[in-house]
């Protein structure tokens, strides 16, 4: 300890008589750490850190796999209530197993209506997760049945919002939909699950609604005993997922089981770019380990007298290589400290972006383990930025170098050779993250570029959500749209309005089985499916969705009439490639009787941008849906599409005075610009576009760092032959020329290298890019071009120094 106590000291000593050195090599070092721990903060936060349930590692969530033929891509999909309570009855490897959804109630009774989204479920829920309600108590089992279920958990933070954090809530009433709930309990501040779910009821179906087998509309999450683990449950599932199939092959036909631990299965849609930009930051400090290793070249060489006179008076290799090795970690761990502030704001700023995509109990931050883990990379990034410096003054030659002066007009050969060998490396990480970067861009403005099947600019979006008790039947649920889409359609500034029960784009839509008319009959299991959706007059003119055959929705198209479809351009071709398609006739398999297909429209971008075929969809008009779409929303949403000839913000409280003109207790929510709906769509493709890109900029400043110190550090140390050179006539472009090609040499070995890495890596970023392949050509070939004028430009400065040699003061130079 004494030993390496002196180490550091002399170690201090050492920086502090070389400042540039030191602040260039720690801050280059924390750009490196603090970009690594500020994306090690988020992974471990979304990735790592258990859930705040009871045995966290045992929980898991099952979805359906759906027939392929029917859902080609698809590869998990929700639960319809007879499979699940099959899946509860057959299996033995879960200690639990519960169902939750989706229902809207309206809160009223404050300034304005307000839509309350809750979670009904199952009895077993609460005892899956494994979660104590902090105030009252949970749903009992016998609340879990038609008629008892008017009972709600609220959670913390609604209950803290609407009640003040009134613990005389509970066991009292409250009132929904102009019906009273019981308040059982009030859940902890760390707990909401589902993450939109403000509150919970119980599900509470009637027998018919547990016999149905084709509606897929729930979740399902079960807790596994403790003898169990996940590969023994997916063996069980697809055991009774094939006893369901023999059973029942009308609905059952094709559809299997997949069984996914829970907090992979609740971040997987963030997880590729997340374990992508790992890698990414990891490329980012191995340059700057590379960068500084270089620089601790550079600057060791000076040093072969110091060493040699140590070594001449008995130190040994190893005692010389700890002194340098000392030095090198000190540094990390100085721009690892440094790096921490850059992490801290660094972690603020992804999360900003990722938000919206986590669920709301990720937490993320400078905790223990990150502290570690920053601590356990400075001390691993001294030593590989060291240990090449170390080795190469642990083995100089004593004798050479007693013999020098200064050591400055010296050549080191090997020592160039490494140098070079660092730059080669250096150059090839850099492009590697260059051209991800590149493909990110490419990717974003071919998503840009993409046309949604509507026109957004000029167009305002709002939902309101009709309570069913308010208006319990169908039809008087269409009066009132049709009443506010007429107040609407009078406002100043206008142009067109209409209504859709899932806007485009909004991930919310319903998939449903549908017999064509004219083809043979199948198992509903083996029926294709359609998005289908539900929309009043003028929603197409709204939104600029062009009626490609026969006609549009018109005021004739109510109940009493014929019923009535419009179906998309995809569906027409896959069913009636070569024939007209108005006049023919669909049955879904949810609604009684079949519907005349009067019109054919555009195809639209439903699900995303990025929705790489399109969608076969199918439109069923407001005024003849005589059933509820989902029986078990307690409130039926339409949103409302409102083209306008001014800007869309501006008409938006006129609107909303619009709707509650007609009633004042219909709740408004989401309102926004089409523009901005169809921006926030790409906001995950945004945030892998800025943070590589971000990191790709910072590889390319840090490789010109590195060639221009190699390139500065070679002419320092060759004055004298340049001088020698200039004195026996070659020309300045001779000098220029020979130091711009000593210093391109080893950068076109590191394109070549990185080139090929970035080929071998494509797989790794198709899974985030769209429109464009892994293996660009356009992109290589950009990216190349790009680092090659750096390189070049970063050789030019030292190459002019070079030629501006005296010869004369060369000659005399020591």
């Amino acid at each position: 300890m004494n030993g390496l106590l002196q180490d550091v000291r002399y170690a201090l000593r050492q920086l502090r008589k070389a400042p540039g050195f030191a602040a260039v090599a720690v801050i280059t070092l924390a750009l490196g750490m603090g970009a690594n721990t500020a994306i090690f903060s988020v992974v471990n936060g979304v990735l790592l850190r258990p859930l705040p349930f009871e045995d966290p590692d045992r929980l898991v969530r099952i979805w359906h796999t759906p027939p392929q033929a029917s859902f080609p891509g698809i590869t998990s999909f929700t639960v319809s209530p007879a499979n699940f309570l099959d899946w509860q009855n057959q299996n033995h490897v879960f200690e639990h197993m519960a169902i939750y959804g989706f229902r809207a109630f309206t809160l009223t009774g404050g300034d304005k209506a307000e839509q309350v989204t809750a979670s009904p479920v199952s009895a077993a829920f609460f005892d899956t997760v494994g979660v104590k309600p902090m105030l009252g108590r949970v749903l009992l089992r016998e609340e879990d049945e038609p008629g008892r279920s008017h009972v709600v958990v609220l959670s913390y933070r609604f209950w803290q919002e609407h009640f003040g954090s009134n613990r005389k809530v509970v066991s009292h009433d409250i009132t929904f939909d102009g019906m009273k709930y019981l308040v059982a309990g009030v859940m902890p501040p760390d707990f909401r699950f589902p993450d939109f779910a403000q509150m919970w009821t119980p599900m509470a179906w009637t027998d018919q609604e547990k016999m149905v087998r084709g509606n897929h509309t729930f979740m399902v999450i079960a807790r596994l005993k403790s003898e169990a683990d996940v590969k023994q449950a997916q063996a069980e599932m697809n055991t009774i997922s094939g006893r369901l199939e023999q059973q029942y092959p009308q609905d059952d036909k094709g559809w299997g089981a997949v069984v996914l631990p829970l907090q992979r299965d609740l971040v997987r849609d963030v997880r590729p770019a997340l374990l992508v930009l790992l890698g990414a930051v990891g490329f980012i400090l191995l340059i700057a380990c590379v960068n500084v290793a270089n620089l601790s070249l550079a600057r060791i060489f000076s040093r072969n007298k110091e060493v040699a006179i140590r070594t001449a008076l008995g130190a040994s290799s190893a005692r010389i290589m700890r002194q340098v090795l000392v030095e090198s970690v000190l540094l990390a761990l100085l721009g690892g400290g440094l790096g921490l502030t850059y992490a801290h704001f660094g972690v603020r700023l992804i999360m900003a972006f990722l938000a919206d995509k986590l669920p709301h109990f990720v937490s993320t931050g400078i905790d223990a383990k990150v502290l570690g883990f920053t601590a356990a990379v400075a001390i691993l990034t001294g030593i590989i930025s060291g240990i090449l410096p170390a080795l190469h003054l642990s083995r100089a030659n004593v004798n050479q170098a007693l013999k020098q002066g200064l050591g400055r007009t010296g050549t080191d050969s090997g020592g160039n050779r490494t140098r070079n060998t660092l730059v080669v490396i250096e150059v090839a990480l850099s492009l590697v993250l260059l051209i991800g970067a590149g493909l990110m861009i490419r990717s974003f403005q071919a998503l840009s570029g993409v046309n949604p099947g509507f026109e957004p600019h000029g167009v305002l979006t709002m939902t309101a959500a009709v309570a069913r008790s308010k208006f319990s039947e169908p039809i008087q649920q269409v009066n009132y749209f049709e009443q506010v889409l007429e107040r609407v359609r009078a406002l100043p500034g206008v142009v067109a309005a209409g209504a859709i029960n899932d806007i485009p784009l909004g991930m919310n839509g319903s998939h449903q089985p549908i017999a064509v008319e004219g083809r043979p009959l199948v198992p509903m299991s083996e029926q294709p499916e359609v998005d289908v959706s539900v929309i009043t007059t003028g929603y197409a003119s709204a939104l600029h969705i062009p009626v490609l055959q026969g006609r549009d929705f018109n005021s004739a198209d109510v109940a009493g009439r014929p019923a009535t479809i419009l179906i998309s351009q995809s569906l027409a071709r896959q069913f009636w490639a070569n024939e007209d398609p108005i006049g023919k006739h669909i049955t879904l398999s949810f609604f009684s009787g079949a519907r005349e297909i009067v019109g054919v429209v555009g195809d639209v971008k439903a699900d995303g941008l990025n929705q790489t075929r399109p969608a076969a969809a199918l439109y069923m008009p407001l005024g003849q849906v005589t059933a509820p779409v989902n029986e078990q929303w307690n409130s039926f949403p339409m949103t409302l599409v409102v083209r306008t000839s001014a800007y869309p913000a501006s008409i938006a409280s006129a609107v909303t005075n619009a709707l509650h003109e007609v009633d004042r207790d219909v709740p408004v929510r989401d309102v926004l610009a089409m523009d901005d709906l169809v921006a926030s769509s790409l906001s995950q493709q945004r945030f892998d576009l800025l943070l590589l890109g971000a990191f790709a900029a910072l590889a390319l400043v840090l490789a010109a760092i590195g060639i221009y110190s190699v390139l500065s550090y070679s002419v320092r140390r060759r004055v004298q032959e340049i001088g020698i050179r200039l004195a026996l006539g070659a020309s300045l472009s001779d000098v220029l020329r020979m130091v711009v090609f000593e210093g391109m040499k080893p950068t076109l070995l590191g394109l070549a290298a990185g080139t090929a890495a970035a080929l071998a890596l494509g797989q790794v970023m198709s899974s985030l890019i769209y429109g464009v392949k892994a293996t660009d050509p356009v992109t290589f070939a950009a990216v190349v071009a790009v680092l090659a004028a750096v390189a070049l430009s970063a050789s030019i400065i030292p190459a002019r120094r070079a030629a501006k040699v005296d010869p004369m003061v060369a000659l005399r130079y020591e």
